[in-house]
């Protein structure tokens, strides 16, 4: 599935590229309203998605819109602002689906992007699970099972296991984990939370916390998950 992602703010925008190719989506992401009309014009046919903000500053999402709805009947969701809130009914009237509103949390919008496509019949393909030695990651359900019993994990936790189990193999540095533990509602994590994240995973999937095999550190450099 590949989505356009038309948003100004880089951090925004940087954080939502990485969560929906987190979620197996495909991502196409533009800055400014005049790039996206030239990728709409040239590769409108592959696109299953746009999510569009409101406010650029070379344009808006309105004007997109049309270009999108005018020529296929692909689905648009509008990412805007409290204050444009009142304003997004032209855009559902010009045929968007759905908007959400910021700040919001990632998993809402998700949620919201399967349940557009479910309206449009397009079947969102996902990894149902991942498994790491004895632990298995149920995404569907979002629930963390170990030796098949299930393990409670807040959202912070499953938001780090989730990066961990997305990159078997690789060491990703604490920098790395920092800057993917982002969400759109301003959740920022601090490298001594991201501590005590680690250490409370550990204290809930190893066998021996004191001598982790699950998560390993390597010396130096960061954080490992399988070989």
């Amino acid at each position: 599935m590949k989505i356009l992602l038309v948003e100004d703010d880089r951090t925004i925008a940087s954080g939502l590229d990485y969560s929906l190719q987190q979620d197996h989506f495909e991502t196409i992401l533009c800055y400014d309203a005049g790039s996206a009309r030239t990728y709409l014009e040239q590769q409108l046919n592959t696109i299953d998605l746009c999510l569009f903000d409101l406010s650029l500053p070379d344009g808006s999402g309105y004007d997109l819109c049309k270009q999108v709805k005018g020529a296929s009947d692909i689905p648009v969701i509008f990412l805007t602002a409290i204050d444009d809130e009142v304003n997004v009914v032209m855009g559902l009237d010009m045929g968007a689906d759905d908007y959400i509103t910021k700040p919001f949390r990632v998993r809402e919008l998700l949620s919201r992007i399967r349940t557009v496509l479910r309206r449009y019949h397009k079947p969102v393909q996902t990894k149902s699970t991942i498994e790491m030695d004895s632990i298995q990651i149920n995404t569907l359900e979002g629930k963390v099972y170990k030796h098949g019993e299930e393990i409670f994990v807040t959202a912070l936790e499953y938001r780090l296991l989730l990066i961990f189990g997305n990159h078997i193999g690789q060491v990703l540095s604490r920098n790395q984990l920092l800057e993917r533990i982002w969400d759109v509602a301003g959740d920022f994590v601090n490298d001594n939370t991201l501590t005590v994240y680690i250490k409370r995973l550990r204290e809930k999937l190893e066998d021996n916390p004191q001598k982790p095999t699950i998560i390993k550190t390597v010396r130096g450099l960061g954080y490992k998950v399988g070989d």
